[in-house]
């Protein structure tokens, strides 16, 4: 029996420069306004950075994303990459759980099942400070880190 490699990318291999052509889609869920809103500037300005096209769609909740990817991909499917973003803070019971658990697990299904880069923007996090922090551009960037993460994703195809 042969052995089994996996093969890295070394760092900075996988560059290639995205086409003007590229459009993603991002679907962001407003339930924390102000987070949210962080999280698209932070994505927007990645995208432009990328020259890259886009459309938004916004949806209530972190549940409803894999939902509205899911419909879209019905629909027409013609974005390259789709961008998740939203935020889930704990609570007093356990539904904090099954949003997060269940947002990811429904992104991840979706990506896997039809092939396609979905970048999983969704901070999930104990209070709102921790948020902010994470949400806002100028600080942890967690909006342009998933416009990243999909370009990555993208440049895989």
């Amino acid at each position: 029996m042969g052995r089994k490699y996996l093969i890295f990318f070394k760092k900075n291999t996988m560059k290639k420069s995205l086409k003007l052509t590229k459009k993603i889609l991002i679907v962001q869920a407003v339930f924390y306004e102000d987070i949210s809103k962080m999280l698209l500037d932070g994505a927007i300005k990645e995208i432009n950075k990328n020259n890259l096209d886009y459309d938004i769609i916004t949806v209530s909740g972190a549940l409803e994303i894999p939902i509205a990817i899911a419909i879209t991909i019905n629909k027409n499917n013609y974005y390259d990459g789709y961008i998740a973003l939203g935020c889930v803070i704990r609570g007093e019971t356990s539904h904090y759980d099954t949003v997060c658990n269940e947002s990811a697990r429904g992104l991840m299904d979706i990506g896997i099942k039809n092939k396609i880069p979905i970048a999983n923007g969704i901070i999930t996090v104990e209070n709102e400070e921790q948020a902010l922090e994470r949400a806002n551009p100028k600080k942890l960037n967690k909006g342009g880190y998933a416009v990243k993460a999909c370009i990555k994703l993208i440049q895989l195809n």
